[in-house]
C-alpha cells in the first residue's frame, strides 16, 4: 500500500508536537533538516514513512534518547529509486551541528580509507569544550567479541544494535542518556593515533574486548554534546 503523499509530514508533526525539533527528526532519520521541511512544502518523504512510524511509536512509549531513536529508524529508512530503478545515491553532510557543542560526524569506507580527518575536528572541539561523546560502529557481525545488546558491550543501550542484511551490524556506544564518554579523553586517544579517529575507536574496541584484532570498521559516526550544567 502506497502511503499518502503527506504522511511523512503528519508523522513528523507528531514528533514536533512531542517536543522534538525538525533538526532532531532529521538526525534521527539520517538526513538534513531541509529535507524534513520538504515533507511539508513539497510532499516529499514517502520513503521515510515506515521509519517515522517506528519512531513515533517509540516516542509514544516514552523513548526520548536521540541515539536510540536513530537506531530505531535506520533499519526502516529506504532510499528513493533513480530512473534506472536502482537506489539513488544520497548526499549528506559529513559533519552537522556546531563543533564544540552539539555535533555529529560520520564516515563511510571511502572516507575512512583516507583518514576521515573531519571526525578528528569533531572530537577535538568537544574535548576542548569539556563535552561528552558517543559513537556508532558498523563492522562484520563476526568481528564483534561480545553478544549484541549485552551489558558488557554497551550498558544501557540494548536497543542500540542494528543488524543489517549484508552480515554487518551497527552498535552504539554511549549516549546522552547514559552520559557518554569524556571527549577530552577521546581527544587524547585520537591524538595518540595521529588524528585517525577510526584507528582510535578500533584500538579501544580491541583493548576492551569488544572486537577481534583483525576487525575492520566500515562505518563510523561520532556524536558530541555539552553536558547540562
Amino acid at each position: 500500500m502506497t502511503p499518502r503523499p503527506n504522511e511523512a509530514a503528519r508523522l513528523t508533526q507528531q514528533l514536533l508536537d512531542a517536543g522534538l525539533s525538525r533538526k532532531q527528526v532529521a538526525d534521527i532519520i539520517g538526513r538534513d533538516a531541509s529535507l524534513v521541511s520538504q515533507f511539508f512544502t513539497k510532499n516529499k518523504g514517502a520513503a521515510f514513512v515506515t521509519a517515522l512510524q517506528e519512531v513515533v511509536q517509540a516516542v509514544d512509549a516514552g523513548e526520548r534518547d536521540l541515539d536510540t531513536l536513530h537506531a530505531t529508524a535506520q533499519p526502516h529508512v529506504k532510499r528513493r529509486l533513480a530512473s534506472t530503478g536502482r537506489e539513488a545515491r544520497v548526499r549528506g553532510k559529513n559533519v552537522v551541528g556546531t563543533l564544540g557543542k552539539s555535533a555529529a560526524g560520520r564516515a563511510g569506507e571511502q572516507a575512512i580509507a583516507h583518514g576521515a580527518s573531519h571526525l578528528a575536528a569533531v572530537v577535538h572541539a568537544a574535548g576542548q569544550a569539556g563535552g561528552r561523546l558517543a559513537f556508532t560502529v558498523r563492522m562484520k557481525r563476526d568481528q564483534y567479541e561480545l553478544s549484541a545488546g549485552s551489558d558488557d558491550d554497551s550498558p544501557g543501550l540494548k536497543r542500540g544494535v542494528v543488524p543489517r542484511a549484508d552480515d554487518t551490524e551497527e552498535r552504539s556506544y554511549g549516549s546522552s542518556q547514559t552520559g557518554g564518554f569524556e571527549a577530552a579523553e577521546w581527544s587524547q586517544r585520537v591524538a595518540d593515533h595521529y588524528g585517525d579517529v577510526t584507528a582510535a575507536v578500533q584500538a579501544w574496541m580491541v583493548e576492551t574486548g569488544r572486537a577481534i584484532p583483525a576487525a575492520h570498521i566500515q562505518y563510523l559516526e561520532v556524536r558530541t554534546w555539552l553536558p547540562r550544567r
